[in-house]
């Protein structure tokens, strides 16, 4: 029998990014370089990211301040819509406007999602071979981070809606041979300065 080990995985949303989503603000650099420096001394194995620069950039900034972490660009970790609900699994009384905020998704959002968030389940959770525990990080986007949380918690599909990360905040799951996975950290903001928290959230959901 296959020995198995814990996996420590790392979530981040990429730093703030300009209007048109090509390149991180002054800001999300800032983010960025405060993250590497967070997960200073963090035992990583990996540095995964989405496709998108705006992932490509944040992970490129976290890894200056960890060399010799291997760095690999993941189409599993981008931005997409991992779960379309059907009106019959969501809250009657937000059911419509649910559907018509993500009907509003570019079609290859919607399409492409479900399979690639079955390729994230996949490569990012659960525990490891061997006997030695792995870390990892994976910068990557806001729905992502839902979808793998709500997966950790045994959530409904659907679930993910309404699970929101900041830029560059630090969620950690830990999945261990026979236990079920456990949510060590959520959106964890402690390395940014005031100025820099909350970025990426709507101003009613700031606390």
């Amino acid at each position: 029998m296959t020995a198995t080990a814990a996996r420590y995985l790392y979530l981040a949303r990429h730093g703030e990014a300009s209007p048109d989503e090509s390149e991180l603000t002054d800001r999300g650099r800032r983010q960025a370089v405060l993250l590497g420096e967070r997960l200073r001394g963090t035992p990583l194995a990996e540095i995964s990211h989405g496709p998108l620069p705006r992932a490509a950039q944040t992970a490129s900034l976290v890894h200056d301040r960890l060399p010799g972490v291997p760095l690999t660009s993941s189409e599993a970790a981008g931005d997409y819509i991992p779960h379309l609900p059907t009106p019959d699994e969501l809250p009657q009384d937000s059911a419509a406007a649910t559907l018509d905020r993500l009907a509003a998704f570019p079609a290859v959002e919607r399409e492409r999602g479900p399979a690639l968030a079955r390729a994230a389940l996949d490569r990012f959770t659960g525990p490891v071979e061997g006997d030695v525990p792995r870390h990892e990080l994976v910068v990557t986007h806001n729905f992502l981070i839902g979808w793998l949380v709500r997966a950790a918690l045994d959530a409904p599909a659907w679930r993910w809606l309404g699970l929101n990360h900041t830029n560059a905040g630090l969620t950690v799951i830990r999945y261990a041979p026979g236990r079920p996975a456990s949510l060590l950290l959520y959106n964890d903001t402690g390395h940014l300065s005031p100025e820099l928290r909350w970025t990426g959230f709507p101003p009613e959901l700031h606390v």
